[in-house]
This record gives structure tokens, sequence and C-alpha cells, in this order.
């Protein structure tokens, strides 16, 4: 019997994500004024910080020609991101997001941003992930599409989902959370912040998150609390992982680098198998939170969303 080419992956070779959402300019006003035009966009963000780490990853987006587009083609060919071609519309303008620093680095964002999914049949057969989240999860017209695309993937391609609310441009928090939890039941890999957990579950601690989510049949939830480091949670392990001290300059792109080094982890060190199977074991869940930790430590010590090389995790360890 052949093989399909989804079949045929080889063990112990890192499993190419295909990445679906959003990617935009981030316009920076540091505290001084200065402005600073930099591609972004959670998704963008998560291709591009998994190809710093060495895991093939495909994008899946909307951008014009403009300028800007062309700006973010090629800040992705730098790291390797293989872009679908019909992520670029002819004419149209490219989405912005602008970012202003106050004293301390941290990031509060405006949006100027049109999503519009193209379509695409199904996730590519050398991709043994998708991951989504953010503003092409929640916005319509093109969220319906992402959500199409992720519930019909094929029983063995791993979901993976960072809701990372935008509360400024989805203010229906009941219409949010009805969108996330479609998207969670059918996750295998969920990331939260501590400030999305906070909005889309009001006054519920930790416990009553991971449970809601474990409920809905996710296998890994990962909770990020920024510089208190994150918790873990399976249906079998809970394991705390404390932050990396590190000079922060920006806090732009840290959730994302911190959800790149986690599939990033996943997909070199072949625990997807691990995931559809038994679960991950608490060493392994360690190492994972330690890796996603370090990216992201890593990231916030420079200007803007610049995620590490895996040589550069390395030399950091």
């Amino acid at each position: 019997m052949v093989s399909s080419g989804r079949d045929a992956r080889i063990p112990g070779l890192a499993q190419a994500v295909f990445v679906v959402g959003e990617a935009l300019v981030d316009v920076t006003v540091d505290a001084d004024g200065v402005e600073r035009r930099q591609p972004g966009g959670s998704p963008m963000n998560v291709a591009f910080g998994l190809a710093r780490l060495g895991v093939p990853a495909r994008l899946l987006s909307s951008i014009g020609d403009d300028v800007d587009g062309q700006r973010i083609a090629a800040h992705l060919r730098s790291a390797g991101v293989k872009l679908d071609d019909v992520s670029v519309a002819p004419g149209a303008v490219t989405s912005t997001a602008s970012a202003t620093l106050d004293a301390q680095g941290i990031a509060t964002y405006s949006f100027d941003l049109r999503w519009d999914l193209p379509a695409s049949g199904s996730v590519p057969a050398e991709c043994g992930v998708i991951h989504t989240g953010s503003i092409g999860a929640v916005l319509a017209p093109g969220a319906d599409r992402v959500l199409e695309l992720f519930r019909s993937a094929c029983a063995d391609v791993i979901r993976s989902f960072d809701p990372n609310v935008r509360p400024a441009i989805t203010p229906d928090r009941v219409a949010v959370l009805e969108r996330v939890e479609q998207f969670v039941s059918h996750t295998d890999v969920l990331k939260l912040s501590d400030e999305d957990a906070e909005w889309l579950h009001p006054g519920k601690d930790e416990e009553f998150v991971a449970d809601w989510a474990l409920g809905l049949g996710v296998k890994l939830v990962v909770l990020t609390r920024g510089a208190r480091g994150c918790t873990v949670v399976t249906p079998s392990h809970r394991i705390v992982q404390g932050a990396i001290p590190t000079h922060v300059v920006d806090t732009i792109g840290a959730g994302d680098a911190f959800m790149s080094g986690l599939l990033a982890g996943l997909s070199r060190w072949g625990l997807f198998d691990a995931l559809r199977g038994d679960g991950v074991s608490v060493g392994d869940l360690s190492r994972l939170a330690e890796l996603a930790t370090r990216v992201a430590s890593l990231t916030v010590a420079q200007a803007g969303a610049q995620p590490p090389t895996w040589a550069e995790v390395r030399s950091a360890a």
C-alpha cells in the first residue's frame, strides 16, 4: 500500500505547521515619539517565530501588494516562511496596527484592518499542525472561513489555538466567548494569557479556566502570566514554570514568541504523537514550558517582534 504524504511523515523530523490568520504592519511610536513600521500580526508572528526556530511554516493570510504588503512578504522570506500565493490581493491595502509604547516598553494597540480570508481547500498535506487565533479567528467575514478550515482538518492534524483577544476590535464578550468555544472544542493545544482568561471568564481562577478548556477536549492548556511565568495543564499533569529574568525593551510579540516556542518544542521533539496518544510526560512538559518561556524572554529583550533562532535559544540556555 502506498502511504499518503501525511502518513509518510518521518519520526524525529520537525512537523510543518500551517498558520492561518492576519498579517499586518505594526506602526510603533515609542515614548520619545519615534515611529517605526514593522511586520506584525499574531499569526504571522507565530509563523515567523517557528521558521526562525527551524520548524517549516506556511502562512495563509490576506495582505495587499502595496509597500506594506511587500514589507511583510520580504520579512517572511527572510525566515523561510512560505506565504500562500492567494494571500496577496492585488490593489488591496495592507492592514496596520498602531502600537504606542510607554516608558516601560508596554504596548497598547489601535487597528486599521480588513480581514477576508481567501478561499483555501484544506490543510496542506505536508503540514501536521494547523495554528490560528487572534483577530483572524473572530473578525468577519474571514473568521468563518478560518473556523471552517480548522474544523475540516483531517483527524490526524494537530490543532493549535491562541485566542489573543482584542476587545477594542470585538468588544462583545459573550459573542467572542461563543466563537472562542467553537474553536476550543476542536483544539488540541491551547494558549491563553492571563488577560485573555480574565476577559473571557471574569473573576474565575486558573483552575476554572483550565477545567473549562479540558472539558471541551483540549489536550494541552498553557496559561501565560507575563512576568510571573506560566502554568501548563493536561488531563494528567499540572506544572508551573517561572519567568526567566530579562531586560524588557518592549512586549510586542511576546505572547506570539511564546506560542512559536511551544509549537517548536512539540514539533522538533516529536511530541505531537504523545498528544495524540497517552499524553506528554511531566519531564517533557517542563522542557516545553522552559523553551517557550525562554523564547519569549529573548524576544522582549529586543525592540519589536524579533524572535530568536534555535541556535540563539540554545546558546542562551
